[in-house]
C-alpha cells in the first residue's frame, strides 16, 4: 500500500525532494537526481518537522502512483483526493497525539 505514493517536500523556491517506497525499503530522489536509500526512521526525520509547522518554508505533498495501464483513480470522482487528505489527517493526528505525550 505504501507502494503507491510519492511524498514530495518543496521549498518555497520550488526545489523539490521526493521519497517513495520500493520492494526494499524507502528512496530519497535529490534535486540532482541522485537517490538514496532511507530507512522509515529517517524518512520520519524528514517529514515531521515541515508536517509540524516547524520549518514552514517547507511542503509536503503526497501524491497516488498511477501504473502504467491502470486508471487514474484521482480522475475519477475524486476518490485518490479524499484518501490523500485522509491519509494527511491521519498524520497530523499522529503528531498531535506525539506531542500531547511530550508533554507529559
Amino acid at each position: 500500500m505504501n507502494a503507491d505514493y510519492v511524498i514530495s517536500v518543496a521549498t518555497r523556491r520550488g526545489r523539490t525532494w521526493r521519497y517513495a517506497k520500493e520492494d526494499d525499503g524507502w528512496t530519497q530522489t535529490a534535486l540532482t537526481g541522485l537517490v538514496r536509500r532511507l530507512s522509515a526512521e529517517q524518512l520520519l526525520s524528514h517529514l515531521l518537522p515541515p508536517l509540524s509547522g516547524e520549518q514552514p518554508s517547507l511542503s509536503v505533498r503526497v501524491e497516488r502512483r498511477v501504473p502504467k495501464g491502470r486508471p487514474d483513480r484521482a480522475t475519477n470522482g475524486g476518490v485518490g483526493v479524499e484518501r490523500r487528505n485522509r491519509w494527511v489527517e491521519l498524520l497530523e493526528r499522529s503528531l498531535i497525539l506525539l506531542n500531547d505525550g511530550e508533554d507529559a
